[in-house]
């Protein structure tokens, strides 16, 4: 493995961005990560090409998403339906089962070579709701996490009303990331309705905009979000462009 390890993360904002054009965004950084580490295997640790690290910001028009470990039936909108609510739907190969991304969340995707940094799946995902944690926190808001479930929640202590505010779903490859989370900011809860949300029937899902009673701007969270990765990662975030 190489020694010189990159601690860069290279950041980059899609803004309103199609779900597809993202994930073949994903893919293409995500190959071209991978196809490196399998090249770097016949050179010598002094001839090794040091790996980059991405990590994208966006937001969704409305789009549900289901997951390898995902019931189709957790979609509770027919074809037609669908169309009339404005929304797509898509087969992923992310973890986890559905959930829901459109306008109002801040969607991450890190494209990370955990080799630079740890190779723990758990600890990664572990970082991911600790940042999501610490930046609500910032606003007040108390959240946590609830043993067996991924994800970030509120009152996760108590078991009448926990309300999920960020779903997560990763893919992991020779230690290769994509996929991420989505943070509810301003989002339009009701699109969550249509499906099980993570296939959980019996909790409730929210936003920092309903748990605070007033809208929030979605830069000022990406930035607070960003500060936090960074520090949990060690890493250095450099701002870049596709």
């Amino acid at each position: 493995m190489n020694n010189r390890l990159n601690k860069e993360i290279n950041f980059i904002q899609l803004n309103q961005i199609d779900y597809q054009e993202a994930w073949n965004y994903q893919e293409k950084l995500f190959a071209e990560i991978v196809d490196l580490k399998i090249a770097n295997r016949k050179l010598t640790p002094a001839e090794e090409i040091t790996t980059p690290n991405y990590l994208l910001f966006c937001q969704h028009p409305h789009v549900f998403t289901l997951g390898k470990s995902g019931s189709e039936d957790h979609l509770l909108l027919n074809p037609v339906a669908l169309a009339e609510k404005e929304a797509t739907f898509y087969k992923i190969n992310r973890g986890g089962d559905i959930t829901y991304h459109g306008p109002g969340q801040v969607v991450g995707y890190p494209i990370l070579d955990l080799d630079n940094f740890f190779t723990d799946i758990h600890k990664y995902l572990r970082y991911l709701e600790e940042a999501v944690i610490l930046t609500l926190a910032e606003y007040g808001i108390a959240a946590g996490r609830i043993e067996g479930l991924t994800g970030v929640w509120i009152d996760y202590e108590k078991q009448e009303n926990p309300r999920k505010i960020c779903a997560m779903g990763v893919k992991c490859s020779r230690w290769v990331t994509m996929h991420g989370f989505a943070l509810n900011v301003n989002t339009n809860l009701d699109y969550f309705n249509y499906i099980v949300p993570c296939g959980i029937p019996d909790k409730a899902v929210t936003s920092i905009e309903k748990e605070l009673g007033h809208l929030v701007a979605l830069p000022e969270v990406e930035q607070k979000l960003l500060k936090q990765l960074a520090q949990l990662f060690e890493a250095n975030i450099k701002v870049g462009s596709r």
